[in-house]
């Protein structure tokens, strides 16, 4: 029996061609089980007609707040109380800065504001107004509250350009509703990840370090976390609040974190090395301050271990995956990366650009298994790891001889 069985699914539809998409979505959980009542802003209804998913959902359809049929007992209240998950499918770029600023000016954003259900909202617009500093801003919002982001993925648009914004498909939705109550896909796994970047001392009071936040690698437990697993997190230095269920491991060195690591590597099923870890460090730690002195100083570094390699070349190994992070090229150099390192999967990204990468709170990645590609579209960390969470759980189940997840 489906996950969804009995589970009530509020759907919410605003304006937007990918509207006709919901009509399907509707189909989906209905023949899952699931109980669906719909609500559609008045742009919706332009859009598709109410009668169409009346007639899929079994359910009258609602849009207006004061309806007479329905408010004489507070029937949006009701309504929202009814909810298992409410997931509003398109979200359109003006609807998310309405429920960013909390406005609660319709029915659908009221439910929204009102329900104590799961929240999820799969964006679809234009590749221009999702790439916007205002929607990340509002994305980025929604995540931080615990809104889930399914979505937008890249691909042609519906008006003629092709970018990231196109809304996922219903099936892909669907996907999603499953884990929402099934316990998630990576459900009862070990993961092992690690975050952040390493300091390699110098003297006393100085260090040879790199720009990394940490915040993909801490979006990313949160995420294996929320998708089930049970996570350790093994971080250098970085000014982030642990997320919720993860147990978090402190280190400062590269040496320090491959301690720690190989301590944990022999017991997980699923290693993720997001740290930036120091290539080298130096050959001699000054036990005093170095004071300055001439116009030039040499210091001497030697190469640090290779955590990634180590942790694919024990003689069990856990699905691993490395990340890569580049400043040209992050398609080639990631399968070269996968190759030498022997590991399942690398996840590439571009840093040094106008957006994404080290310290900023939006990235995209690139992603390379033995025959395959799959690109990530430039979104709020948080969106962007539940993302990588989906496709990392559908390859650790085909390479365990499972079916894939999600």
């Amino acid at each position: 029996m489906s996950g969804l069985s009995g589970k009530r699914v509020l759907l919410g539809i605003t304006g937007g061609i990918a509207a006709y998409k919901s009509a399907q979505l509707v189909r989906l959980l209905r023949g899952e089980g699931a109980e669906v009542r719909v609500v559609m802003t008045s742009a919706a209804g332009r859009f598709i007609a109410p009668m169409t998913l009346q007639a899929l959902s079994g359910n009258p359809v609602r849009s207006e707040l004061f309806d007479p049929g329905h408010e004489q007992a507070m029937g949006h209240i009701e309504l929202a109380r009814w909810a298992d998950l409410v997931l509003v499918a398109p979200a359109s770029a003006d609807f998310m800065a309405r429920c960013a600023a909390g406005m609660a000016d319709d029915l659908l954003s009221t439910l929204c504001l009102a329900s104590e259900a799961p929240l999820a909202l799969a964006p679809a617009m234009n590749r221009a107004m999702w790439e916007h500093a205002a929607t990340r801003t509002n994305a980025a919002t929604l995540a931080a509250r615990g809104v889930s982001l399914w979505g937008p993925e890249a691909g042609d648009l519906a008006c003629g350009e092709s970018g990231a914004g196109r809304m996922l498909e219903p099936g892909q939705l669907l996907a999603r509703c499953r884990d929402r109550f099934s316990g998630g896909v990576l459900d009862g796994l070990r993961v092992l990840l690690t975050a952040g970047p390493t300091r390699e001392a110098l003297d006393p009071v100085r260090f040879i370090g790199n720009r990394s936040s940490g915040k993909m690698g801490f979006a990313l437990a949160g995420a294996c976390a929320g998708a089930g697993a049970r996570v350790v997190l093994v971080s250098g230095p970085v000014a982030l609040e642990t997320p919720a269920a993860v147990e978090r491991v402190g280190v400062e060195s590269a040496l320090e974190m491959q301690r720690e690591v190989l301590a944990r590597a022999g017991e997980c099923d699923i290693f993720i090395g997001c740290a930036a870890v120091a290539d080298y460090r130096p050959e001699e730690m000054a036990r005093e301050k170095i004071k300055k002195s001439g116009e030039r100083m040499r210091i001497s570094l030697i190469r640090n271990p290779d955590i990634l390699a180590g942790v694919a070349a024990l003689e069990h190994p856990p699905f691993t995956v490395g990340f890569a992070a580049e400043t040209r090229d992050p398609l080639g150099y990631a399968e070269a990366k996968r190759r030498d390192k022997g590991v399942d999967m690398v996840a590439a990204n571009l840093v040094g650009a106008d957006r994404g990468g080290f310290e900023r709170d939006e990235n995209a990645l690139t992603l390379v298994w033995e025959g395959g590609v799959r690109e990530l579209a430039m979104q709020d960390k948080r969106g962007l790891a539940a993302e990588l969470v989906m496709v990392i759980a559908q390859r650790y189940a085909l390479a365990r001889g499972g079916a894939p997840g999600g």
